[in-house]
């Protein structure tokens, strides 16, 4: 069921919306710095959002709180509206992406973490409980992050791609 007040909020969203991406990946950011290309998942939602939105910035890191945390404040800097993360949100002990954003939250998103192990549930079965995909608001921007599987990301993105205007409009308000 539609909901007639949702679709009247979709249409007084903005048309323009500021996008960056993070990838973090100790591999990925080894291979960038030696010219390879290898972030599949950063490349595929650089791709998927240019098909609607901005993508302003898209860079690729180790994973190391502080290099996430100046990623992220140097991507608010720029007055990006919505910053993607893919990796780090797994269980080992080099996944810090979890630890280092959800603090930074000023409002949670619970839905998209909800839906998103849904999804995967229904996919995958039991391995859904390793998912700690989240999402949230810091400093009047959206950050939402994901694991750093292919699959994983074009699911996240499914879930979100079409609200995002719509996001930004009760960002903003």
């Amino acid at each position: 069921m539609k909901s007639k007040t949702m679709e009247e909020h979709r249409k007084k969203a903005p048309i323009k919306v500021s996008c960056g991406v993070i990838t973090l990946s100790d591999t990925k950011s080894k291979d960038k710095i030696e010219g390879k290309s290898t972030d599949t998942s950063g490349e595929y939602i650089v791709k998927s959002l240019k098909k609607k939105y901005q993508v302003d910035s898209y860079i690729i890191i180790p994973d190391e709180k502080e290099e996430l945390l100046n990623s992220i404040e140097s991507m608010i800097n720029k007055n990006i509206d919505i910053i993607f993360t893919t990796g780090g949100t797994g269980i080992g002990s080099r996944d810090i992406t979890i630890e280092t954003i959800e603090p930074l939250f000023q409002k949670e998103l619970v839905g998209f973490g909800e839906i998103f192990r849904s999804k995967t549930y229904k996919e995958l079965g039991s391995g859904a409980i390793l998912s700690r995909a989240t999402a949230g608001v810091y400093k009047n921007t959206l950050i939402f992050s994901m694991p750093g599987s292919p699959n994983a990301v074009k699911l996240g993105i499914s879930i979100i791609i079409d609200e995002l205007a719509h996001l930004k409009k009760h960002l903003k308000e």
